[in-house]
C-alpha cells in the first residue's frame, strides 16, 4: 500500500489545481449573453478626451471592440463624434502647446483615426468644438466629416436606434 506523505499530496494538489487553471484560461470569454441574437451592433461613441494619452488608447480599445463584435457573429456599425478638447488632436496643424501636450502621440492618433476609417467606422467632429478650441476647420484629419453640432449629431444617431456609448 502507499503511503500519503504530505510531500505526495501537496504534489496531487499542485497538480491539480494547475490543471483547473488550463482549464479555465481554455474556457471563452465573450458577450453571446448580451449579443443575443443580435445582428448589427448600433454604437454612437461621444469622444470628449483633453488627453492625448487617454484619447489615443481609447481609439485603440474601440477598434478592439469593432473586431470583438466581427468576431462574435455581430457586423458593427459605429460612429465616433468628437467633441470638447478632444478635437484639439485632431489637425493637421496643432498648436505648438498641442504638441507638447501630446508628447510624441499626434501621428499614433491620426495613425488610430485613419485605422478606424479603415474598418468603416464613420468618425464626426463638432464644428462648435472646433471654433471654441480655435482650429481651423480646413485642417481636419482627412477621413473625419465636419459637423454642425456634436450633440445634435449625437440626437440624430439615437433617434436611428444608436446606442450612446461616453467616452471620457
Amino acid at each position: 500500500m502507499m503511503k500519503i506523505t504530505a510531500r505526495n499530496l501537496f504534489t496531487v494538489l499542485t497538480l491539480l489545481l494547475a490543471s483547473a487553471a488550463v482549464l479555465a484560461d481554455k474556457t471563452a470569454i465573450n458577450d453571446a449573453a448580451a449579443l443575443g441574437d443580435m445582428k448589427t451592433g448600433k454604437g454612437v461613441f461621444l469622444v470628449d478626451i483633453g488627453d492625448a494619452g487617454k484619447l489615443n488608447f481609447y481609439l485603440e480599445v474601440i477598434q478592439g471592440t469593432y473586431k470583438g463584435m466581427k468576431e462574435q457573429g455581430v457586423d458593427p456599425d459605429f460612429v465616433l463624434v468628437f467633441i470638447g478638447p478632444s478635437v484639439k488632436y485632431l489637425s493637421t496643424s496643432p498648436s505648438d502647446e498641442t504638441e507638447q501636450a501630446a508628447a510624441g502621440l499626434l501621428m499614433e492618433i491620426e495613425s488610430n483615426v485613419e485605422a478606424l476609417a479603415t474598418l468603416g467606422v464613420k468618425q464626426e467632429v463638432c464644428a462648435v468644438a472646433t471654433r471654441v478650441f480655435g482650429i481651423d476647420n480646413k485642417t481636419v484629419h482627412p477621413g473625419l466629416t465636419l459637423v454642425g453640432d456634436g450633440f445634435i449629431s449625437l440626437i440624430g444617431y439615437q433617434s436611428q436606434g444608436y446606442y450612446l456609448v461616453p467616452v471620457f
